[in-house]
């Protein structure tokens, strides 16, 4: 009986097989042509194909399609003599087949005889779901299993015949376009980076043009990034008001496109048609076949809903880019605004155009100006008119903003003029609208939005009319560009648009800039023109350069963005910026040059601080929880800035006369609203208020900060009295940092010397991988800190003591070289801890803990974060008391050989109030550095004192009030000498400690749990694992802060996913903890009966 055709086929296959394995010279390839053939035999109506080119940019071997084109499965095969053991099982997480799996969905594994069937589950998870063998290998002889011919047919099959995933959540449609994108991203960077083949093909072209045109400084692996986000989303865009779903394809989408972008349009015509290149084709499909097994309009109905928003399409791109590259949205400060803030600061717009301005139809204006421009054709200067109430996003990302002007508009101007609503889009809309976005995929994004919106409100665009909506893809920051001499493939559409938005730069004059600018305090926006802007924001407000260490935190974009917009309405002489951004400027003293510059240039500020800072913990006054209205740490505010032109002035920058100057130098008047609350409640607030209805505070600032917050005035004089640690102890710094602290600081000595060891031992690749150091960084790499260990030679001497957390005191080789072992040594400072006796006190500017008192205390050299919690602003400061010779020590210092760090003017001026001669040393009855330490020492941990100037603790270096008598001071510095002692851990005995260790076992820390006592009232048991704990631990010592962190709790918390059981020594230390956090609060209590301040 003659075989089935199927047997036959697979027969024929393996004899293949047998005659290229035994002729010895056989290779992966070689299998390839009969592999082919023999899929292409057992099933039909498929495409399978092996495309070199797609496989250097990333792709399998093999590529699977229906008779759609659609791609179905892909398949990755290896050498005959490859264990496919050697992939997925061993759980290599670099492996190849892992990478395609979790992109890919379905893809087979083969070595030609064994084949294994993988997918990824409904819960992204992956599946091995099949193996079988058609043949083995013995005695260097292929024998076939007859009886797996029939079962691998079957399996086969359903592999090719799979229809993809159940796509129906947002959240899971958003994992899947990530990991596409993804997979996009690399096959777009390989394919530019694969040789000089690479670069005479249409992509590489279009990334010279890119960065020859739009951004300077773009790299392929940068490109890559956005074209593989701009293709993702704009597929998604098209296919989410595709009217066709189940046709859905690359041409439909590029058919969606809108255009009056050519920009778009071109870049869509490339992807749809026929010149997409073969190298990424593949996976621009399988991202088409995504879009059409899902059933959108389903998945996001209710997606508006948690996101306070009707538009899903806009907010989507957030949940997708958290899959796509988390830190990518943090570094470009991504978070999309609330339609409720949208819709009070575009109401707020309104209201101020006719209330301040006098233009009675609002944002709805009509009227025209006239207006002077170069004009590029005759190179002179040519007067047209353009609209007044010109309106720009600076960064309008999806165009959230400029879709809710177009919503707030529609709604009046159709309720009076519904038959005139189409020429009023198109001769007072569109051409006050304008928009910049740097980020291509939300460029796109806003382009589709607005022109399906305008569908929506009835809108019908004719054909002939090719007026584009003004929004361009450029960076705001940037000034204008050059084009001349540009030739390249793709150059003029790419140069068009940037000539366009160049021209809104120069001659729009802009009267209302709004919208949510990107917050990055690491800002990639470091060119020269925006620098130069921000130099307003980096003087006194006395004059001069601004008095700072560091004055990063204005780099950060919201306030480059601020200055930019502002520098636009000086330009046009009046008008309103509306921004919602980070609260941190309106009272962080390094802003307070930013702020003056404000009330110098605008004549009205509006600011509604919305808090929900969790970094600072805030909370509501009553003491419920506050939220914040986006998902971020930071505060935010919205706020009003309003300027009116003043007599004289001309749009543009004019010469001020004498009574204009007296004009500038009025400031502001400043309204401030504080909203506390539930983010929902802050929702409905911004709903049913606007700027008329909202009881605002005016203020008054005041020099020399000019806070845009309500401030005590009173207090803060009596406040400003004292002195500010930072003066008195003149040489200060910040914690050292690591930048790699698991690999630098270790428990004991013993760690870090095996470390370095093992460090020397390995190159730099396998030292990356061993200690897991990730990628380097501009400050510290492997390379420099090799560097730093071989040049100075290896001296286990340098491993010394660091506080690392409250109580935590951990090992680090300390070498003063900067970017070497350590990144930041700090050795100017740090020096002065080094084999010598000293004590450090430690602070920091703007501490926010209402429950800690801002110092502590420090033997050694300390951590950037040895005290504060990450999230607070700025690193921790300490200030040697002593300062000791620079030079290497032996070990032989002496008292004699050392000086006070300290300012003597301040010294000066504590002695003769006290009636007191300061000497070096500690002499009795003498003034001596040891006691000044301790009078501040107890001043800073009154509770009182903390209580009354909380608002300024807050915002700068703590300052401390010059003793008033000597009975005062004596008694300060008694219960100030106690504490230091006490944190310092000296002379604590073991009859001191107060919560035995209870519970057979062998101490490990497995969690730490606190479980009040029933039978003493306000103790309780600390649990560390099921069996063991210690008992009768005060409830106040559990709970304590110290800086920001509650040393209890932290310090087991950092044991407990280690493995870590606690030594004898480990034990006695944290009973230690216990008695000293007991102690601190009953002495903080006896601070409190000496009459510091007055009780007011």
């Amino acid at each position: 009986m003659k075989p089935p055709k199927h047997i036959t086929y697979i027969k024929e296959y393996l004899k293949n097989v047998t005659d290229l394995f035994q002729s010895g010279k056989a290779t992966e390839h070689s299998y390839r042509p009969a592999f082919k053939n023999l899929i292409e035999n057992l099933i039909k109506d498929i495409t399978i194909t092996n495309e070199p080119k797609q496989q250097k940019c990333g792709a399998p071997d093999f590529l699977v399609q229906n008779k759609n084109k659609v791609p179905t499965a892909y398949i990755e095969a290896k050498d005959l003599k490859n264990n496919l053991l050697d992939g997925l099982e061993k759980g290599d997480n670099n492996n190849q087949l892992l990478r395609y799996v979790s992109r890919l969905d379905n893809v087979m594994t083969t070595n030609y005889i064994e084949f294994r069937f993988y997918q990824k589950t409904d819960d992204n998870k992956i599946k091995k779901l099949e193996t079988i063998q058609i043949a083995t290998i013995t005695n260097n002889k292929i024998k076939p299993i007859n009886d797996n011919f029939a079962p691998f047919i079957n399996l086969l099959k359903n592999f090719c015949a799979y229809n993809g995933t159940t796509i129906n959540t947002a959240e899971k449609l958003a994992s899947l376009m990530a990991l596409k994108a993804q997979t996009l991203k690399d096959a777009i960077y390989k394919a530019l980076t694969c040789g000089d083949d690479c670069k005479n093909t249409n992509l590489y072209e279009q990334f010279t043009s890119f960065q020859k045109i739009l951004i300077k400084d773009l790299d392929e692996a940068s490109f890559a990034d956005i074209y593989s986000q701009t293709i993702t989303y704009g597929l998604f865009a098209a296919r989410l008001h595709d009217k066709t779903p189940q046709s859905f394809s690359r041409y439909e989408a590029m058919e969606l496109m809108p255009r009056t972008n050519p920009f778009l349009r071109h870049l869509f015509e490339y992807v749809g048609g026929a010149n997409l290149d073969t190298e990424i084709i593949w996976i621009v499909d399988a991202l088409v076949d995504i879009f059409r097994h899902a059933n959108l309009s389903n998945i996001l109905q209710d997606f508006g809903k948690k996101t306070a928003t009707q538009d899903p399409m806009i907010h989507f791109y957030e949940t997708f880019l958290h899959n796509y590259n988390p830190q990518l949205k943090k570094s470009r400060g991504v978070y999309y605004t609330p339609e409720p803030v949208v819709k009070f600061i575009i109401k707020a717009c309104d209201d101020v155009l006719k209330k301040d301005f006098k233009i009675s139809d609002g944002i709805c204006d009509t009227s025209m100006v006239n207006i002077k421009f170069d004009d590029p054709k005759t190179q002179t200067k040519t007067t047209k008119q353009v609209h007044k109430v010109q309106i720009l996003d600076p960064a309008c990302g999806t165009g959230t903003f400029l879709c809710e002007v177009i919503k707030y508009i529609a709604d009046i101007i159709k309720t009076t003029n519904s038959g005139g609503w189409h020429k009023y889009v198109d001769e007072d809309l569109i051409p006050r609208l304008n928009g910049f976005e740097l980020l291509l995929a939300p460029y796109a994004m806003c382009h589709l939005k607005l022109q399906m919106l305008l569908k929506t409100t009835g809108y019908q665009k004719d054909d002939k009319n090719n007026n584009r909506f003004n929004v361009f893809l450029t960076n705001s920051l940037e000034p204008e560009h050059e084009y001349a001499g540009l030739s390249l493939f793709g150059a003029k559409w790419l140069s068009d648009e940037s000539r366009a938005a160049d021209r809104v730069k120069k001659d729009t004059p802009v009267m209302i800039v709004l919208g949510n600018p990107p917050y990055a305090g690491e800002s990639s926006n470091k060119g020269k023109w925006i620098e130069n802007l921000l130099d307003d924001y980096k003087k006194e407000p006395t004059g001069g350069k601004l008095q700072e260490k560091n004055s990063k935190w204005l780099n950060d974009d919201y306030v480059k963005f601020i200055k930019y917009s502002q520098n636009l309405i000086e330009k046009n002489g009046e008008g309103i910026l509306a921004f919602i951004n980070p609260h941190g400027f309106l009272d962080n003293p390094t802003f307070r040059g930013m702020r003056h510059n404000l009330l110098k240039t605008y004549d009205k500020i509006y600011i509604i601080d919305l808090h929900g800072n969790s970094k600072k913990k805030e909370v509501c006054p009553d003491g419920t929880k506050d939220q914040n209205v986006f998902d971020i740490m930071q505060g935010v505010s919205i706020n009003i800035f309003i300027k009116k032109k003043r007599h004289g002035l001309a749009r543009g920058h004019v010469p001020l006369s004498a009574k204009n100057k007296n004009l500038s130098n009025k400031l502001a008047k400043v309204f401030h609203f504080d909203l506390y609350g539930k983010r929902q409640a802050k929702y409905g607030f911004l709903l049913e208020n606007d700027l008329t209805s909202i009881q605002f505070e005016k203020l008054k600032p005041q020099e020399p900060y000019y806070f845009f917050k309500p401030k005590d005035y009173q207090a803060q004089a009596e406040y400003d009295k004292g002195f500010v640690l930072t003066d008195l102890f003149p040489i200060n710094s910040v914690g050292i940092v690591t930048a790699r602290d698991n690999f630098t600081i270790h428990k004991t000595a013993d760690e870090v010397k095996k470390t370095i060891q093992k460090f020397l031992k390995l190159d730099d690749e396998e030292a990356r991988e061993h200690f897991k150091l990730g990628k380097d960084v501009r400050d510290w790499k492997i390379s420099y800190a090799k560097k730093d260990l071989i040049k100075t030679g290896v001296d286990f001497k340098k491993i010394t003591k660091i506080s690392y957390r409250p109580f935590d005191n951990r090992w680090t080789y300390y070498s003063k070289k900067s970017k070497g072992f350590l990144c930041m040594p700090r050795g100017e400072v740090m020096s002065h801890f080094l084999k010598t006796e000293n004590i450090g006190l430690v602070f920091k500017r703007g501490f926010v803990e209402k429950n800690a008192s801002p110092c502590f205390v420090s033997a050694n050299i300390i951590d950037f974060r040895s005290w504060s919690r990450p999230g607070m602003q700025g690193g921790d400061y300490v200030c040697p008391l002593y300062l000791y010779p620079d030079k290497e020590s032996d070990g032989m210092f002496t008292e004699k050989s050392r000086k006070p760090n300290l300012d003597m003017k301040i010294v000066e001026k504590i002695a003769d109030n006290l009636k007191l001669e300061f000497k070096a040393e500690k002499i009795q009855n003498y003034l001596s550095p040891i006691d000044i330490l301790d009078y501040i020492y107890a001043v800073l941990h009154s509770p009182k004192y903390r209580k009354k100037y909380q608002e300024f603790l807050k915002i700068d270096f703590p300052r401390v009030p010059y003793p008033a008598d000597k009975k005062t001071f004596w008694q300060c510095i008694e219960k100030g000498a106690t504490l230091r002692k006490l944190h310092l851990m000296e002379n604590i005995e073991l009859t001191d400690i107060i919560s035995p260790f209870k519970g057979d076992g062998d101490a490990t820390v497995e969690k730490h749990t606190f479980i009040e006592s029933k039978e003493k009232d306000g103790t309780g048991k600390v649990w560390i694992n099921k069996n063991q704990y210690f008992d009768n631990v005060p409830s106040i010592a559990w709970n304590f802060f110290i800086g920001g962190y509650q040393p209890l709790q932290k310090w087991l918390k950092s044991r407990k996913d280690q493995d870590y059981e606690l030594s004898n020594t480990d034990i006695t230390h944290y009973q230690k903890i216990i008695y000293v956090l007991f102690e601190t609060n009953k002495i903080m209590q006896q601070i409190d009966k000496i009459k510091i301040i007055e009780d007011k």
